[in-house]
């Protein structure tokens, strides 16, 4: 088929690699000047910046296939085992002092796995501790399939099982804002059992910890530009898709300000946020009620904080804060190639989820806050200088992840054949994620596939009834591979 990829964010790469490697004639259409979507990195005075510090776990195996399929695997290590350093400001008590908490697996396996560190987690209580176990295994009863499950916010089933605001805060948010994008309360409880199910009391290396050693930029776009051109796939940058008109057969393309001509495709994959499939989406390919209901699934910020200091402050990759506005923080010295260049001192970068709150604040505000929290987080931190500070805000990060949404998350397959969707937003079962935006690529693939297969069956038949040939149809029939 002759097929078409618009958007080459992580769906769109993700289609657009497997159609090609199944023979498919691929076509990637992109609006902006590089692939990668929203994981993107950008040059700031000699500086590689990533606009949104992104992580995996090891149960993203969507995700960490298409790294092994660009051949980048070996730049986004994962830890041996799950551990995570906990910081707390100086003047907040907590049962082990003020000093660092790790929360860590060890080789037993799940859930066993994590009791000892939840036992000794110095952030709460000894009662609290308890009944943060009896929650937890309470949550491996939540039925994910039940559509009733996505109605309950989450806030809500944890205060049922015991969790107090303290508990809530200080050990349920530092996963479930993170990986969802919205506070802890407000999240879908099918969404935050998906992430505790999967993650923390799946299999025992589940939650092992990955951070990209490369930018995102060449992690994803430039590898995947590579990749695609090696396959023998066009990818055509900085061309905006204006419509998408059902033809006969196939569709029609039209392109934006400034393109010569519009494109013909035997297949079409829709592979852009919600808001923007939306306005391409042609007639008939979904009831108007439901492409009007992706306007509820709404969109929340993600907000970056760079501090670049004269000196070394932190000395782990990566820590958690709690009672701190600082919610997640990463040493990006090395990554951004600050030493290299010959630049002394270090590079952190507070990530901040479901950032409303910060998403219009100045520069100089969000300074004014986040200079001194570091400081009470980081004791090196109050005698070195700041060199440099600067934010980055990803408005629309993600979509909303709170209760009621699941039903807004539509299939890939349409009622228009050779159209499909594909992203993160799409009914994948996961959150707004990367592993969502690769699952989705590779659900796209396989609804082709199936309406493909009953084309042809549906010919196959045809042909029958007038000479009674036998054609078989298992290889168009086979399956992705993923």
């Amino acid at each position: 088929m002759k097929t078409v990829v618009i958007g080459g964010g992580l769906a769109g790469i993700t289609a657009a690699l497997t159609l090609t490697e199944q023979g498919n004639d691929v076509t990637v259409l992109e609006a902006k000047p590089r692939l990668g979507g929203a994981t993107m990195s950008f040059e700031r005075d000699g500086l590689i910046v990533d606009t949104g510090q992104h992580v995996f776990l090891r149960c993203c195996t969507h995700y960490r296939g298409l790294l092994d399929r660009l051949g980048v695997s070996g730049q986004a290590p994962l830890q041996r085992r799950f551990d995570v350093t906990v910081l707390s400001p100086s003047g907040r008590p907590a049962s082990k002092g003020n000093h660092p908490t790790r929360l860590r697996r060890n080789a037993l396996p799940a859930p066993l796995h994590l009791l000892p560190t939840l036992l000794g987690y110095g952030k709460l209580s000894l009662a609290e501790r308890a009944r943060v176990g009896q929650a937890a295994l309470g949550m491996r009863g939540v039925n994910l399939d039940d559509p009733a499950t996505d109605h309950i916010a989450f806030g809500d089933w944890l205060a049922r099982h015991g969790q107090d605001e303290r508990s809530r805060r200080a050990l349920w948010d530092l996963f479930s804002v993170a990986s969802i994008n919205v506070p802890g309360d407000e999240a879908s409880l099918a969404l935050a059992a998906k992430v505790v199910q999967t993650g923390l009391l799946g299999d025992s290396g589940a939650a092992d910890i990955g951070v990209p050693a490369l930018p995102l930029g060449e992690l994803h776009g430039t590898a995947a530009a590579r990749k695609l051109a090696a396959l023998g796939a066009t990818v055509r940058l900085n061309t905006k898709v204006a419509a998408i008109e059902v033809s006969e057969p196939g569709f029609t393309l039209r392109l934006g300000r400034g393109a010569d001509e519009d494109l013909q495709a035997d297949a079409v994959v829709l592979a852009v946020p919600h808001e923007a499939a939306a306005q391409l989406i042609p007639a008939g390919a979904l009831p108007d009620s439901i492409v009007s209901g992706w306007s509820g699934l709404g969109a929340a910020p993600i907000v970056n904080v760079h501090v670049i200091y004269d000196r070394k402050v932190m000395d782990v990759p990566f820590a958690a804060g709690v009672d701190s506005p600082v919610q997640w923080v990463f040493d990006r010295t090395r990554i951004s190639g600050m030493h290299a260049s010959g630049a002394a001192g270090q590079y952190l970068a507070i990530s901040l989820s479901a950032a409303d709150a910060y998403v219009d604040r100045s520069v100089a505000s969000l300074r004014e806050e986040f200079i001194p929290a570091l400081a009470d987080l980081l004791p090196a931190a109050r005698e070195a200088a700041v060199t440099e500070f600067f934010v980055t805000r990803e408005r629309r990060a993600t979509f909303r992840g709170v209760p009621g949404t699941a039903r807004l998350r539509p299939a890939a397959a349409t009622a228009l054949p050779g159209l499909v969707l594909a992203g993160s937003w799409t009914a994948t079962g996961w959150p707004d994620t990367m592993e969502s935006a690769v699952r989705s690529g590779l659900n796209a693939v396989v609804a082709l596939r199936a309406r493909e297969s009953a084309r042809i069956v549906g010919t196959v038949t045809e042909v029958n009834e007038v000479d009674n040939s036998t054609v078989s149809t298992a290889d168009s029939a086979r399956g992705v591979r993923s």
